[in-house]
């Protein structure tokens, strides 16, 4: 059965995939700012060992901050049983749990939650059953709507980039016929270095701690204090053609993320662009070279 949803009753759906989770939680989403109601329900489950939660964030392969804030992986840290993965490609946003999943525009940020139109399809099945095999067919003998979608975004999780994970150990007990939970340990962590230095870098252009994809670490690129200008409200900002936006016209470009859209200053000059600047061309043609000459780009 599936539910189209909007509004409240989106934001409280999401919820629900949260509160009602008992072996599984399942987070796809391009950017992720808690919501102080999803991470209160979240607490809730801090001490769960059995329930497994896989969190894929994306974007903003440059600077990754801006697609995950420092608090939110401190707090997602603390839980005994996740996994942490990165996709930069990732545009798409999921919500499941083991018997339900919603597929929707929203993004898992504060913003996106309090002031954006959105719109979501609810679903209620066995979704992770699909991890064992057991995928369940419609009358046609087709793939169902949840399976279609779970076997798809389990693909986009096995193509992520593994950052962190945290597995639970256990012993075992009664000669061997059940195990008890004795901690959980740490087996992968490419984050808890990038956001503890994050404080000592400027990611908009003074020196930048980059993510690798291919080298599948965090990088430290220094460089000397540039100045630059945010390509859609021009005000001063350092030098960066990679983050050309200030902090609150990034929060208004990454509702679409739509790289050609027309900007209206040069981010180098701070002049009037007439719609000739975008993210992915943020530099006048005509500065380009002066640009190029006075920060070596």
């Amino acid at each position: 059965m599936a539910k189209f949803l909007t509004g409240n009753e989106l934001n409280l759906e999401v919820e629900k995939i949260l509160e009602t989770a008992e072996s599984k939680i399942l987070l796809i989403s391009p950017f992720i700012k808690l919501h102080e109601r999803y991470s209160s329900v979240l607490k809730t489950k801090i001490e769960n060992h059995k329930l497994e939660i896989i969190i894929v964030f994306g974007k903003n392969e440059g600077d990754i901050s801006r697609s995950m804030k420092k608090e939110d992986f401190d707090f997602f840290k603390s839980f005994p049983n996740i996994q942490i993965r990165y996709e930069k490609r990732l545009h798409a946003k999921y919500y499941a749990n083991e018997s339900a999943a919603i597929l929707t525009s929203m993004n898992l940020y504060n913003y996106s939650q309090d002031n954006n139109i959105e719109a979501g399809v609810l679903t209620k099945v066995s979704l992770f059953g699909a991890i064992a095999g057991n995928l369940i067919t419609n009358v046609t003998g087709e793939l169902g709507l949840d399976d279609k979608a779970w076997e798809y975004f389990g693909r986009v999780i096995d193509q992520s980039e593994l950052l962190f994970q945290k597995k639970p150990q256990y012993e075992s007990a009664i000669l061997g016929l059940s195990r008890k939970y004795i901690d959980s340990v740490i087996e992968i962590d490419k984050l808890t270095d990038f956001f503890s230095n994050k404080s000592a870098f400027d990611f908009s252009g003074r020196s930048s701690l980059t993510f690798d994809k291919k080298k599948s670490i965090l990088t430290d690129n220094k460089d000397e204090t540039r100045s630059g200008f945010c390509i859609r409200t021009g005000k001063p900002i350092a030098f960066n053609p990679r983050q050309p936006f200030c902090d609150e016209a990034f929060q208004s470009w990454a509702k679409f993320s739509n790289g050609d859209y027309p900007e209206k200053y040069c981010h180098f000059s701070g002049e009037d662009s007439k719609g000739e600047t975008t993210k992915s061309k943020p530099i006048l043609r005509r500065n380009w070279s002066e640009a190029k000459k006075t920060y070596g780009i």
